[in-house]
């Protein structure tokens, strides 16, 4: 930590964290408002893409079905539901936290920049160059989370949920509101899942976690995956499957991190001893 830092009150590191803080919202505020003008691509191509059976999701498991021998067993005929607003401030309240959500994840990365300025100077100098690409692999991590969750996740969930039926008698009208929920909830907790392996890198890095506690513990952890897997995808076999695979090589992956910032801290000490 440099001098500067050092002198700091505890006040004054509650005003230096507001000043963060408030340059984030500042960020998700704009690219929120570019997301509120660009209203017909926000939701025609990207919130209702799912919804339509030529959705790029829907044609990969259909061509897959027939290269496979099954025909046309995965093909999307239709989606038997359609989308309403049933209050007089649905579809503007739709559209204001739609664009916040858009704001929070194209702004990410900026959002970590920030949180990367406030916790650096408590660093030395040398765990500030091992962690130079924090920024850039988190916010890697952070998309791929999000992609995964949109063009897996929540098409998975919309044609489950939408087609599913307990008698022919009733047809399935979705509130606008319940809709957008189901996809920011698949897409904002696949892109924080997938920070996974940051969250052990730094767990290890403060000593709470180490890659003989993850090893020993991988048969809980697997139910842990899921149960993540069975709130974020329908309550069908398949798409749990498919949900699963990754957070458990992401998982592995944690393990391997863990493993390489363990074996450095123990080397440090050995050198520092020496």
């Amino acid at each position: 930590m440099n001098n500067s830092n050092e002198e700091m009150s505890f006040l004054e590191h509650l005003e230096e964290l507001r000043w963060h803080l408030l340059r984030s919202c500042m960020a998700i505020l704009v690219f929120g408002t570019i997301a509120f003008l660009a209203k017909d691509f926000i939701f025609n191509t990207i919130l209702f893409g799912p919804k339509q059976i030529d959705f790029v999701t829907y044609q990969f498991f259909c061509d897959v079905s027939k290269a496979i021998g099954t025909g046309e067993a995965f093909c999307i005929k239709e989606m038997p539901f359609r989308i309403q607003s049933r209050t007089m401030s649905g579809q503007f309240s739709a559209h204001l936290w739609t664009s916040i959500t858009a704001g929070f994840i194209v702004g990410f990365p900026y959002i970590l920049y920030e949180f990367w300025r406030f916790v650096s100077p408590g660093l030395l100098k040398n765990e500030r160059k091992n962690a130079r690409g924090f920024i850039f692999i988190a916010s890697f991590l952070f998309f791929l989370g999000v992609f995964f969750g949109y063009y897996v996740v929540t098409p998975l969930s919309i044609n489950f949920l939408g087609n599913y039926q307990v008698s022919n008698q009733i047809f399935n009208d979705f509130d606008l509101s319940s809709y957008i929920s189901l996809l920011r909830a698949s897409v904002l907790s696949s892109g924080l899942i997938f920070e996974l392996p940051i969250l052990i890198f730094f767990l290890t890095k403060i000593g709470l976690v180490t890659p003989n506690f993850l090893r020993k513990n991988r048969k809980y952890s697997l139910v842990i995956v899921l149960s993540l897997a069975a709130i974020i995808t329908p309550p069908d076999i398949a798409s749990q499957i498919i949900v699963t695979i990754p957070i458990i090589v992401l998982y592995e992956l944690s393990i391997f991190i863990s493993n390489v910032v363990y074996k450095k801290q123990q080397k440090n000490i050995v050198n520092k001893s020496s």
